[in-house]
Protein backbone atom coordinates (compact mmCIF):
# COMPACT_ATOMS: atom_id res chain seq x y z
CA UNK A 1 0.00 0.00 0.00
CA UNK A 2 2.84 2.92 0.82
CA UNK A 3 4.48 1.78 -2.43
CA UNK A 4 1.63 2.12 -4.27
CA UNK A 5 0.67 5.28 -2.46
CA UNK A 6 4.01 6.48 -3.12
CA UNK A 7 3.81 5.98 -7.23
CA UNK A 8 0.66 7.22 -7.27
CA UNK A 9 1.98 10.58 -5.70
CA UNK A 10 5.20 11.05 -7.51
CA UNK A 11 3.19 10.50 -10.79
CA UNK A 12 1.00 13.36 -9.83
CA UNK A 13 3.86 15.38 -8.98
CA UNK A 14 5.43 14.58 -12.92
CA UNK A 15 1.85 15.62 -14.07
CA UNK A 16 1.98 18.83 -12.69
CA UNK A 17 5.55 20.01 -13.28
CA UNK A 18 4.96 19.14 -16.84
CA UNK A 19 1.29 20.88 -17.16
CA UNK A 20 3.57 23.63 -15.53
CA UNK A 21 6.21 23.23 -18.12
CA UNK A 22 3.29 23.50 -20.77
CA UNK A 23 1.62 26.71 -18.98
CA UNK A 24 4.99 29.38 -18.62
CA UNK A 25 5.11 30.11 -22.20
CA UNK A 26 1.47 30.93 -22.16
CA UNK A 27 1.40 32.76 -18.83
CA UNK A 28 4.76 34.11 -20.15
CA UNK A 29 3.60 35.52 -23.75
CA UNK A 30 1.36 36.86 -21.55
CA UNK A 31 2.79 38.78 -19.35
CA UNK A 32 6.09 39.57 -21.45
CA UNK A 33 4.62 42.63 -23.70
CA UNK A 34 3.22 44.29 -19.91
CA UNK A 35 6.62 43.31 -18.61
CA UNK A 36 8.36 45.22 -21.76
CA UNK A 37 6.34 47.97 -22.22
CA UNK A 38 7.03 48.98 -18.37
CA UNK A 39 10.88 48.47 -19.07
CA UNK A 40 10.64 51.18 -22.11
CA UNK A 41 8.43 53.60 -20.37
CA UNK A 42 11.15 53.28 -17.29
CA UNK A 43 14.34 53.72 -19.36
CA UNK A 44 14.21 57.43 -19.74
CA UNK A 45 13.71 57.94 -16.11
CA UNK A 46 16.42 55.62 -14.99
CA UNK A 47 19.29 56.97 -17.61
CA UNK A 48 17.60 60.63 -16.85
CA UNK A 49 18.65 59.78 -13.20
CA UNK A 50 21.86 58.22 -14.09
CA UNK A 51 22.70 61.61 -15.94
CA UNK A 52 21.54 63.73 -13.17
CA UNK A 53 23.55 61.70 -10.53
CA UNK A 54 26.89 62.08 -13.38
CA UNK A 55 26.15 65.57 -13.52
CA UNK A 56 25.75 66.07 -9.49
CA UNK A 57 29.24 63.98 -8.80
CA UNK A 58 31.09 66.13 -11.48
CA UNK A 59 29.64 69.40 -10.52
CA UNK A 60 30.52 68.59 -6.85
CA UNK A 61 34.38 67.43 -7.97
CA UNK A 62 34.58 70.36 -9.61
CA UNK A 63 33.46 72.55 -6.30
CA UNK A 64 35.63 70.22 -4.05
CA UNK A 65 39.07 70.54 -6.50
CA UNK A 66 38.56 74.43 -6.33
CA UNK A 67 38.20 74.99 -3.25
CA UNK A 68 41.53 73.23 -2.79
CA UNK A 69 42.73 75.61 -5.28
CA UNK A 70 41.34 78.33 -3.18
CA UNK A 71 43.45 76.69 -0.30
CA UNK A 72 46.40 77.68 -2.29
CA UNK A 73 45.45 81.24 -1.08
CA UNK A 74 46.56 80.77 2.04
CA UNK A 75 49.77 78.75 0.85
CA UNK A 76 51.08 81.66 -0.66
CA UNK A 77 50.32 84.30 2.10
CA UNK A 78 52.52 81.86 4.38
CA UNK A 79 55.11 80.98 2.03
CA UNK A 80 55.46 84.71 1.47
CA UNK A 81 55.25 85.58 5.20
CA UNK A 82 58.22 83.25 5.73
CA UNK A 83 60.44 84.29 2.92
CA UNK A 84 59.86 88.14 3.90
CA UNK A 85 61.89 89.75 7.09
CA UNK A 86 59.60 90.73 9.99
CA UNK A 87 59.12 94.60 9.24
CA UNK A 88 57.38 93.25 6.12
CA UNK A 89 55.45 90.73 7.44
CA UNK A 90 51.63 92.32 7.63
CA UNK A 91 51.98 94.12 4.42
CA UNK A 92 52.54 90.77 1.64
CA UNK A 93 50.08 89.02 4.25
CA UNK A 94 47.41 92.14 3.58
CA UNK A 95 48.25 92.05 -0.40
CA UNK A 96 47.45 88.15 -0.29
CA UNK A 97 44.18 88.49 0.94
CA UNK A 98 43.42 91.77 -0.62
CA UNK A 99 44.31 90.10 -4.10
CA UNK A 100 42.04 87.05 -3.57
CA UNK A 101 39.52 89.36 -3.18
CA UNK A 102 40.12 91.72 -6.02
CA UNK A 103 40.47 88.60 -8.48
CA UNK A 104 36.84 87.20 -7.02
CA UNK A 105 35.50 90.82 -8.16
CA UNK A 106 37.12 91.94 -11.55
CA UNK A 107 36.44 88.25 -12.62
CA UNK A 108 32.98 88.25 -11.61
CA UNK A 109 32.55 91.66 -13.10
CA UNK A 110 34.49 90.61 -16.86
CA UNK A 111 37.24 88.74 -16.37
CA UNK A 112 35.18 85.13 -16.75
CA UNK A 113 32.69 87.47 -19.95
CA UNK A 114 36.36 88.31 -21.85
CA UNK A 115 38.23 84.79 -21.47
CA UNK A 116 35.18 82.63 -22.22
CA UNK A 117 32.20 84.90 -24.08
CA UNK A 118 29.81 84.82 -21.03
CA UNK A 119 27.85 87.92 -19.98
CA UNK A 120 29.36 90.58 -18.00
CA UNK A 121 28.70 90.26 -14.04
CA UNK A 122 27.96 86.94 -14.72
CA UNK A 123 24.27 87.50 -15.94
CA UNK A 124 22.14 84.38 -16.18
CA UNK A 125 24.51 81.87 -14.90
CA UNK A 126 22.23 80.71 -12.22
CA UNK A 127 20.06 78.84 -14.67
CA UNK A 128 16.33 79.08 -14.83
CA UNK A 129 13.20 77.28 -14.56
CA UNK A 130 14.09 75.13 -17.80
CA UNK A 131 17.20 74.32 -16.16
CA UNK A 132 16.67 70.74 -15.50
CA UNK A 133 15.45 70.20 -18.51
CA UNK A 134 18.32 72.09 -21.08
CA UNK A 135 20.82 69.83 -19.00
CA UNK A 136 19.12 66.73 -19.66
CA UNK A 137 18.96 67.58 -23.44
CA UNK A 138 22.55 68.37 -23.71
CA UNK A 139 23.43 64.57 -21.94
CA UNK A 140 21.27 63.38 -24.97
CA UNK A 141 23.10 65.41 -27.66
CA UNK A 142 26.49 64.69 -26.06
CA UNK A 143 28.69 62.60 -28.29
CA UNK A 144 29.91 59.19 -26.62
CA UNK A 145 27.12 58.51 -24.13
CA UNK A 146 28.06 57.91 -20.79
CA UNK A 147 31.70 58.72 -21.06
CA UNK A 148 31.55 61.72 -23.38
CA UNK A 149 32.73 65.36 -22.57
CA UNK A 150 31.97 66.49 -18.99
CA UNK A 151 28.56 68.54 -17.92
CA UNK A 152 28.60 70.32 -14.97
CA UNK A 153 27.27 73.43 -13.03
CA UNK A 154 27.82 76.66 -14.72
CA UNK A 155 28.67 78.79 -11.48
CA UNK A 156 31.03 75.48 -10.71
CA UNK A 157 33.25 76.21 -13.35
CA UNK A 158 33.59 80.06 -12.65
CA UNK A 159 34.28 78.77 -9.27
CA UNK A 160 37.02 76.87 -10.36
CA UNK A 161 38.47 79.22 -12.88
CA UNK A 162 38.52 82.19 -10.44
CA UNK A 163 40.97 80.71 -8.47
CA UNK A 164 43.43 80.32 -10.57
CA UNK A 165 43.10 84.30 -11.40
CA UNK A 166 43.62 84.84 -7.95
CA UNK A 167 46.74 82.33 -8.14
CA UNK A 168 48.45 83.99 -11.12
CA UNK A 169 48.08 87.31 -9.17
CA UNK A 170 49.68 85.85 -6.04
CA UNK A 171 52.86 84.97 -8.15
CA UNK A 172 53.28 88.77 -8.33
CA UNK A 173 53.14 89.57 -4.89
CA UNK A 174 56.30 87.61 -3.80
CA UNK A 175 58.36 88.80 -6.35
CA UNK A 176 57.80 92.75 -5.44
CA UNK A 177 57.77 92.16 -1.97
CA UNK A 178 59.52 94.23 0.97
CA UNK A 179 59.44 97.98 -1.46
CA UNK A 180 56.46 98.04 -3.49
CA UNK A 181 53.56 100.21 -2.67
CA UNK A 182 50.49 98.57 -1.47
CA UNK A 183 48.00 100.72 -3.01
CA UNK A 184 49.77 100.94 -6.61
CA UNK A 185 49.87 96.55 -6.39
CA UNK A 186 46.09 96.84 -5.52
CA UNK A 187 45.44 98.92 -8.86
CA UNK A 188 47.48 96.76 -11.13
CA UNK A 189 45.67 93.37 -9.39
CA UNK A 190 42.36 95.24 -11.00
CA UNK A 191 43.63 95.20 -14.33
CA UNK A 192 45.37 92.05 -14.46
CA UNK A 193 42.89 89.89 -13.29
CA UNK A 194 40.50 91.54 -15.10
CA UNK A 195 41.55 92.18 -18.36
CA UNK A 196 45.29 91.08 -18.73
CA UNK A 197 44.83 87.54 -17.63
CA UNK A 198 41.11 87.01 -19.32
CA UNK A 199 42.80 87.73 -22.79
CA UNK A 200 45.39 85.40 -22.80
CA UNK A 201 43.46 82.74 -21.49
CA UNK A 202 40.61 82.86 -24.18
CA UNK A 203 43.38 82.59 -26.90
CA UNK A 204 44.60 78.89 -24.96
CA UNK A 205 41.52 77.26 -23.15
CA UNK A 206 38.94 78.80 -24.85
CA UNK A 207 40.39 78.18 -28.19
CA UNK A 208 40.05 81.93 -30.40
CA UNK A 209 42.16 83.31 -31.98
CA UNK A 210 45.12 85.60 -31.27
CA UNK A 211 43.65 89.24 -32.55
CA UNK A 212 42.67 87.19 -35.53
CA UNK A 213 45.81 86.35 -36.68
CA UNK A 214 46.67 82.41 -35.60
CA UNK A 215 45.41 80.16 -33.27
CA UNK A 216 47.29 78.30 -30.71
CA UNK A 217 45.27 75.18 -30.43
CA UNK A 218 45.16 74.40 -34.18
CA UNK A 219 50.00 75.14 -33.92
CA UNK A 220 49.40 72.27 -31.18
CA UNK A 221 49.57 73.91 -28.35
CA UNK A 222 48.69 72.45 -25.01
CA UNK A 223 48.59 73.67 -21.18
CA UNK A 224 46.35 71.05 -19.31
CA UNK A 225 46.58 72.88 -15.98
CA UNK A 226 48.44 76.41 -16.67
CA UNK A 227 52.07 75.72 -16.70
CA UNK A 228 52.12 78.93 -19.09
CA UNK A 229 49.02 80.31 -18.61
CA UNK A 230 48.97 80.75 -15.49
CA UNK A 231 52.50 80.33 -13.94
CA UNK A 232 54.49 81.96 -16.36
CA UNK A 233 51.38 84.74 -16.97
CA UNK A 234 51.86 85.60 -13.22
CA UNK A 235 56.29 85.61 -13.85
CA UNK A 236 55.87 87.67 -16.91
CA UNK A 237 53.74 90.26 -14.97
CA UNK A 238 56.06 90.00 -11.85
CA UNK A 239 59.42 90.58 -13.82
CA UNK A 240 57.97 93.52 -15.15
CA UNK A 241 57.04 95.21 -12.03
CA UNK A 242 60.35 93.94 -10.40
CA UNK A 243 62.37 95.42 -13.76
CA UNK A 244 60.65 98.84 -12.95
CA UNK A 245 61.06 98.93 -9.08
CA UNK A 246 64.30 97.63 -8.66
CA UNK A 247 66.28 95.90 -5.87
CA UNK A 248 66.08 96.30 -2.56
CA UNK A 249 68.40 98.42 -0.35
CA UNK A 250 71.42 96.42 0.45
CA UNK A 251 70.52 93.56 -1.73
CA UNK A 252 73.68 94.15 -4.04
CA UNK A 253 76.74 95.84 -3.23
CA UNK A 254 78.49 99.05 -5.47
CA UNK A 255 80.86 96.24 -6.99
CA UNK A 256 78.15 93.64 -7.99
CA UNK A 257 78.39 91.37 -4.66
CA UNK A 258 74.92 89.40 -4.03
CA UNK A 259 74.33 90.18 -0.35
CA UNK A 260 71.47 87.46 1.18
CA UNK A 261 68.46 88.70 2.95
CA UNK A 262 67.17 86.02 4.95
CA UNK A 263 63.14 85.26 5.31
CA UNK A 264 62.02 85.52 8.72
CA UNK A 265 60.20 82.93 9.31
CA UNK A 266 61.09 79.34 7.59
CA UNK A 267 58.45 77.08 10.01
CA UNK A 268 56.13 79.34 8.14
CA UNK A 269 57.83 79.18 4.75
CA UNK A 270 57.77 75.63 5.16
CA UNK A 271 54.26 75.09 6.06
CA UNK A 272 53.52 77.49 3.05
CA UNK A 273 54.43 75.17 0.91
CA UNK A 274 52.64 72.13 2.07
CA UNK A 275 49.68 74.10 1.83
CA UNK A 276 50.73 74.90 -2.00
CA UNK A 277 51.51 70.83 -2.71
CA UNK A 278 48.07 70.27 -0.96
CA UNK A 279 46.22 72.54 -3.36
CA UNK A 280 47.73 71.68 -6.52
CA UNK A 281 45.78 68.21 -6.80
CA UNK A 282 42.86 70.78 -7.03
CA UNK A 283 44.29 72.82 -9.43
CA UNK A 284 45.93 69.68 -11.55
CA UNK A 285 43.55 67.22 -10.66
CA UNK A 286 40.73 69.57 -11.46
CA UNK A 287 41.82 69.93 -14.58
CA UNK A 288 40.50 66.69 -15.54
CA UNK A 289 37.27 68.32 -15.70
CA UNK A 290 35.30 64.97 -15.20
CA UNK A 291 34.88 62.02 -12.17
CA UNK A 292 31.94 60.56 -13.58
CA UNK A 293 33.03 57.42 -15.26
CA UNK A 294 35.85 55.47 -15.08
CA UNK A 295 38.55 56.51 -17.72
CA UNK A 296 38.48 60.08 -15.88
CA UNK A 297 37.86 58.85 -12.33
CA UNK A 298 41.32 56.77 -13.43
CA UNK A 299 42.36 59.73 -15.23
CA UNK A 300 41.80 61.94 -11.81
CA UNK A 301 43.80 59.77 -9.92
CA UNK A 302 46.89 59.27 -11.98
CA UNK A 303 47.45 63.07 -12.12
CA UNK A 304 47.31 63.03 -8.36
CA UNK A 305 50.18 60.53 -8.14
CA UNK A 306 52.19 62.43 -10.48
CA UNK A 307 51.66 65.66 -9.18
CA UNK A 308 53.08 64.64 -5.74
CA UNK A 309 55.66 62.26 -7.39
CA UNK A 310 56.89 65.79 -9.33
CA UNK A 311 56.62 67.68 -6.04
CA UNK A 312 59.11 65.00 -4.77
CA UNK A 313 61.44 64.87 -7.23
CA UNK A 314 61.90 68.73 -7.62
CA UNK A 315 62.61 69.06 -3.75
CA UNK A 316 65.07 66.07 -3.48
CA UNK A 317 66.50 67.53 -6.85
CA UNK A 318 67.14 70.56 -5.62
CA UNK A 319 68.14 69.74 -2.22
CA UNK A 320 71.21 67.68 -3.72
CA UNK A 321 72.38 70.50 -6.19
CA UNK A 322 72.10 72.75 -3.23
CA UNK A 323 74.14 70.57 -0.88
CA UNK A 324 76.82 70.39 -4.16
CA UNK A 325 77.06 73.93 -4.86
CA UNK A 326 76.82 75.57 -1.34
CA UNK A 327 78.09 71.91 1.08
CA UNK A 328 74.49 72.64 2.78
CA UNK A 329 70.87 71.27 2.69
CA UNK A 330 69.43 75.01 1.94
CA UNK A 331 66.21 74.87 2.86
CA UNK A 332 64.73 77.89 1.20
CA UNK A 333 66.05 75.71 -2.67
CA UNK A 334 64.87 72.54 -1.11
CA UNK A 335 61.05 74.06 -1.09
CA UNK A 336 61.36 76.10 -4.65
CA UNK A 337 62.46 73.03 -5.52
CA UNK A 338 59.14 70.97 -4.45
CA UNK A 339 57.10 74.01 -6.01
CA UNK A 340 59.23 73.81 -9.11
CA UNK A 341 58.66 70.16 -9.74
CA UNK A 342 54.97 71.18 -9.35
CA UNK A 343 54.81 73.99 -11.79
CA UNK A 344 56.70 71.45 -14.40
CA UNK A 345 54.21 68.36 -14.01
CA UNK A 346 51.22 71.11 -14.44
CA UNK A 347 51.52 71.49 -18.17
CA UNK A 348 50.66 67.68 -18.51
CA UNK A 349 50.10 65.60 -15.73
CA UNK A 350 47.53 62.90 -17.22
CA UNK A 351 50.21 61.51 -19.76
CA UNK A 352 53.08 60.73 -17.60
CA UNK A 353 54.29 57.73 -16.01
CA UNK A 354 55.13 57.67 -12.46
CA UNK A 355 59.08 57.56 -12.92
CA UNK A 356 58.40 60.38 -16.14
CA UNK A 357 56.96 62.65 -13.94
CA UNK A 358 59.39 62.05 -10.83
CA UNK A 359 62.30 62.88 -13.36
CA UNK A 360 60.32 66.26 -14.73
CA UNK A 361 60.00 67.30 -11.39
CA UNK A 362 63.52 66.50 -10.80
CA UNK A 363 64.38 68.79 -13.71
CA UNK A 364 62.33 71.68 -12.24
CA UNK A 365 64.09 71.22 -9.21
CA UNK A 366 67.50 71.62 -10.75
CA UNK A 367 66.60 74.29 -12.94
CA UNK A 368 65.16 76.08 -10.24
CA UNK A 369 68.47 76.66 -8.03
CA UNK A 370 70.44 77.88 -11.16
CA UNK A 371 67.60 80.24 -12.42
CA UNK A 372 67.28 81.67 -9.02
CA UNK A 373 71.15 82.11 -9.16
CA UNK A 374 71.19 83.30 -12.58
CA UNK A 375 68.59 86.15 -11.78
CA UNK A 376 70.41 87.74 -8.96
CA UNK A 377 73.86 87.60 -11.05
CA UNK A 378 71.29 90.02 -13.35
CA UNK A 379 70.52 91.89 -10.40
CA UNK A 380 66.83 90.61 -10.48
CA UNK A 381 65.91 91.03 -7.30
CA UNK A 382 62.53 88.47 -6.27
CA UNK A 383 62.77 87.95 -2.73
CA UNK A 384 60.89 84.34 -2.94
CA UNK A 385 62.36 82.94 -6.23
CA UNK A 386 58.70 83.83 -8.12
CA UNK A 387 60.25 84.09 -11.47
CA UNK A 388 62.39 81.05 -11.59
CA UNK A 389 59.84 78.85 -9.68
CA UNK A 390 56.59 79.80 -11.88
CA UNK A 391 58.09 81.85 -14.90
CA UNK A 392 61.94 79.71 -16.13
CA UNK A 393 60.21 76.56 -14.84
CA UNK A 394 56.59 77.08 -16.36
CA UNK A 395 58.50 77.18 -19.63
CA UNK A 396 60.31 73.84 -19.04
CA UNK A 397 56.31 72.12 -18.52
CA UNK A 398 55.17 73.35 -21.65
CA UNK A 399 58.76 72.40 -23.56
CA UNK A 400 57.72 69.04 -21.70
CA UNK A 401 54.90 68.06 -23.07
CA UNK A 402 55.42 66.72 -26.19
CA UNK A 403 57.20 64.43 -24.88
CA UNK A 404 54.61 62.52 -23.26
CA UNK A 405 51.73 64.05 -25.21
CA UNK A 406 51.50 63.54 -29.26
CA UNK A 407 48.39 65.85 -29.95
CA UNK A 408 51.40 68.61 -29.28
CA UNK A 409 54.09 70.26 -30.94
CA UNK A 410 56.62 71.64 -29.83
CA UNK A 411 56.81 74.84 -32.10
CA UNK A 412 52.75 75.16 -30.43
CA UNK A 413 54.61 75.12 -27.22
CA UNK A 414 56.89 77.52 -28.69
CA UNK A 415 54.63 79.69 -30.00
CA UNK A 416 52.27 79.18 -27.08
CA UNK A 417 54.82 80.55 -24.66
CA UNK A 418 56.11 83.66 -26.61
CA UNK A 419 52.41 84.78 -27.08
CA UNK A 420 51.93 84.33 -23.51
CA UNK A 421 54.77 86.16 -21.99
CA UNK A 422 55.16 88.89 -24.82
CA UNK A 423 51.37 89.76 -24.12
CA UNK A 424 51.32 89.99 -20.05
CA UNK A 425 55.20 91.37 -20.04
CA UNK A 426 54.61 94.26 -22.32
CA UNK A 427 50.88 94.91 -20.96
CA UNK A 428 52.22 94.97 -17.03
CA UNK A 429 54.83 96.82 -18.17
CA UNK A 430 52.74 99.69 -19.71
CA UNK A 431 50.57 99.24 -16.30
CA UNK A 432 53.39 99.41 -13.94
CA UNK A 433 55.02 102.24 -16.09
CA UNK A 434 51.51 104.68 -15.87
CA UNK A 435 51.23 103.39 -12.20
CA UNK A 436 55.03 104.59 -11.96
CA UNK A 437 54.08 107.84 -13.49
CA UNK A 438 51.33 109.18 -11.59
CA UNK A 439 51.51 107.54 -8.12
CA UNK A 440 55.22 105.85 -7.69
CA UNK A 441 55.45 101.91 -7.33
CA UNK A 442 58.02 102.25 -4.72
CA UNK A 443 57.96 103.33 -0.78
CA UNK A 444 60.42 105.89 0.15
CA UNK A 445 64.05 104.83 1.10
CA UNK A 446 63.63 105.77 4.60
CA UNK A 447 59.84 103.85 4.55
CA UNK A 448 61.67 100.86 3.36
CA UNK A 449 64.23 101.15 6.02
CA UNK A 450 61.15 101.07 8.35
CA UNK A 451 59.38 98.68 7.16
CA UNK A 452 56.24 98.86 5.01
CA UNK A 453 54.25 97.24 7.76
CA UNK A 454 53.50 100.74 9.55
CA UNK A 455 53.98 102.71 6.55
CA UNK A 456 51.15 101.11 4.00
CA UNK A 457 49.05 99.03 7.61
CA UNK A 458 50.16 100.77 10.18
CA UNK A 459 50.86 97.81 12.15
CA UNK A 460 53.21 94.80 12.74
CA UNK A 461 52.88 91.30 12.79
CA UNK A 462 55.62 90.88 15.52
CA UNK A 463 54.97 93.90 17.94
CA UNK A 464 56.38 92.26 20.44
CA UNK A 465 59.61 92.51 19.09
CA UNK A 466 61.34 94.78 20.59
CA UNK A 467 64.73 95.22 17.25
CA UNK A 468 63.46 94.74 13.63
CA UNK A 469 65.48 93.50 10.88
Amino acid sequence: MKLTSLLNRGAAGLLATGLGALCLPVLAQTAAPEAAAAAVAAAPDVLSHVFELQYAMDTFYFLVCGALVMWMAAGFSMLEAGLVRTKNTTEILTKNVALYSIACIMYMVCGYAIMYDGSYFLSGIAGGESLTGDVLKSFSEREGGFGGDSIYADPSDFFFQVVFVATAMSIVSGAVAERMKLWAFLIFTVVMTGFIYPMEGAWTWNGADVFGMFNLGDMGFSDFAGSGIVHMAGASAALAGVLLLGPRKGKYGPNGEIKPILGSNLPLATLGTFILWMGWFGFNGGSVLKLGDIANANAVAMVFLNTNAAAAGGLVAALLVSKALYGKADLTMALNGALAGLVAITAEPSAPSALQATLFGAAGGVLVVFSIRALDSMKIDDPVGAISVHGVVGLLGLLLVPITNSDSTFTGQIMGAITIFVWVFVTSLIVWGILKAIMGIRVSEEEEYEGVDLVECGQEAYPEFVGRN
